[in-house]
């Protein structure tokens, strides 16, 4: 695997700044030509970010787990289309045995390449196990899961400490369900811990052929693959994280599938390029402003009811997204269980009712900084509330930076740059189970991901409780409730769950997404 850097560290990697800084498309030369001359079928793509790892227990980023998609076998995989569904994957049959116990039996003559042999039970329990011994960060995702007991080579039972709904919709599907050799990555590792981007061993349809760092993926044909033969001989993927850039990249005919921005979305509707066809799909992104309830200036939940009551929504829409987007009314995206029909607070806001509130907190002439990455949007909504708040006295100072220092400013690990955080701008991903976002707020993320700081009994036990209940009816109600304390707390203010639009050469790619428009890879298929 020539060109492959090991050992990265994903903060290191990302604070090397934005994907293209000295990269393919800065050096003014066209991709085709600086990367590879198509022979055979070759898909070519953007990603919006660079790969930190291809660990799967060890994921930071869900471009991250598209590439692992492609590389490594799982129980189960998220259905393409439109609407949300898993298939069977590694996994010949998958049953509820009982609601902690999951009876799973692999398909059999899976290979992991480098002569690491036929994957087997061992290699299921070893995956799941080493996140829980390492407390990697997909340890999160897991949830309840305990262990897994071995019935023979192809045979198992995946044990859950309390039962763990999500279970069908995030651990199997998604990164952590991505099943690694044992015997390669202890090897590799020594103690079963994060192998970075130096993968040991494939098991999915493709192999890592080269990674450089900025510039581009390349994955080929993995020759021990035995299942479904993929559309395409190579996959390459180029990490530009301005859309903009992307969308210049696909009118170069530099690749033939990308995300673009929604307010180039109307543009390419109506006067579409040549051989283009264009796709919108619902998000399941979350955008929302965050407050540090420990910041000295944040701490009265008037400054921040404030705040909230001051921001209208509807218009950092129009202003952000060219009005191609939802007003959000809540943490949960609509279509997804826990959803709420309306905020607490009208969107529009209201300006009278904000400064009710700050003369409340008898605050006046008050000065706060609000952070948010370099990618584009984000750096709009944040002048669009600099701008929102300046009508009730507040002046807001913007501190956009590189994504590398942006995802560190709330991480007590990295330092005391959380005690100077007060209001920031988030755009998180998120899957088709409400936990996957909810999980963010509990105590014990408090200084991890919960940059809020935002700390409740009420919500842990009720975000606990949640994960437990099959009827959608009854947890609907427990994340109606979570979503209240959140908005309750003056911590919040819900802006938007976006909406994702993409562009492709339908005389080149048949394209294949999950319902929200991320890219399945394995599933596209050459015209």
């Amino acid at each position: 695997m020539e060109g492959i850097v090991k050992n990265i560290d994903r903060r290191a990697l990302l604070k090397t700044g934005a994907a293209l800084g000295g990269g393919i498309i800065a050096s003014g030369m066209p991709l085709s030509q600086v990367i590879w001359a198509a022979e055979g079928k070759v898909l070519k793509a953007t990603a919006a970010e660079e790969l930190g790892t291809l660990d799967p227990g060890f994921y930071g980023r869900s471009y991250e787990v598209n590439v692992m998609n492609c590389l490594y076998s799982k129980l189960t995989r998220y259905k393409p289309g439109s609407q949300w569904g898993w298939d069977l994957e590694a996994a010949e049959k998958i049953e509820q045995v009982d609601p902690t116990h999951i009876r799973f039996r692999l398909k059999k003559g899976i290979k992991f390449t480098g002569g690491y042999g036929e994957m087997t039970a061992k290699d299921v329990k070893f995956s799941f196990e080493r996140i829980i011994k390492h407390n990697a960060p997909g340890v999160f995702d897991i949830g309840t899961l305990d262990h897994v007991e071995i019935e023979d080579d192809h045979t198992g039972v995946i044990v859950f400490k309390a039962p763990y709904v999500p279970a069908w919709t995030i651990i199997f599907p998604y990164a952590t369900g991505h099943i690694v050799s044992e015997q390669a990555v202890m090897k590799a590792t020594k103690d079963g811990g994060n192998f970075g981007m130096n993968p040991p061993a494939f098991s999915g349809p493709y192999v890592l052929a080269e990674w450089k760092q900025n510039q581009y993926t390349l994955l080929t044909r993995n020759p021990d693959w035995s299942g479904p033969k993929p559309g395409f001989d190579e996959i390459r993927i180029v990490p530009i994280n301005d859309t903009k850039t992307a969308e210049r990249a696909y009118l170069a005919g530099d690749v033939d599938f990308t995300t673009i921005s929604l307010d180039s979305l109307a543009t390419f509707k109506s006067n579409p390029p040549p051989d283009t066809k264009v796709e919108e799909h619902p998000s399941l992104r979350t955008i929302w402003l965050g407050m540090n309830m420990d910041n000295p200036k944040l701490k009265d939940i008037h400054v921040r009811k404030a705040v909230q009551w001051a921001i209208n929504v509807p218009q950092i829409v129009d202003t952000a997204y060219a009005g191609a987007a939802n007003v959000a009314t809540g943490s949960i995206a609509p279509g997804i269980v826990g959803h709420r029909e309306k905020a607490l607070i009208p969107p529009e806001g209201d300006l009278a009712k904000a400064k009710e509130f700050l003369d409340k907190a008898g605050v006046s002439d008050l000065e706060l900084t609000l952070d948010c990455d370099n990618s584009g949007i984000p750096g709009i909504i944040a002048q669009t509330i600099q701008a929102q708040l300046s009508q009730i006295g507040i002046t807001v100072q913007v501190n956009a930076q590189d994504t590398g220092s942006y995802d560190s400013i709330g991480q007590e690990s990295e330092g005391d740059r959380w005690k100077d955080v007060q209001l920031f701008i988030r755009n998180d991903s998120s899957l088709p189970d409400p936990s996957y976002y909810m999980l963010t707020f509990v105590k014990a993320q408090v200084g991890i991901w919960n940059w809020e700081r935002f700390s409740s009994d009420r919500y842990d036990e009720l975000n606990a409780k949640a994960m437990t209940i099959e009827d959608t009816n009854e947890r609907a109600k427990l994340y109606y409730e979570m979503q209240d304390l959140l908005e309750e707390s003056g911590a919040n203010r819900f802006l938007t769950n976006g909406a994702t639009a993409v562009v492709y050469r339908p005389t080149k790619v048949q394209p294949a997404t999950r319902p929200d428009g991320v890219p399945l890879y394995v599933d596209f298929k050459p015209a």
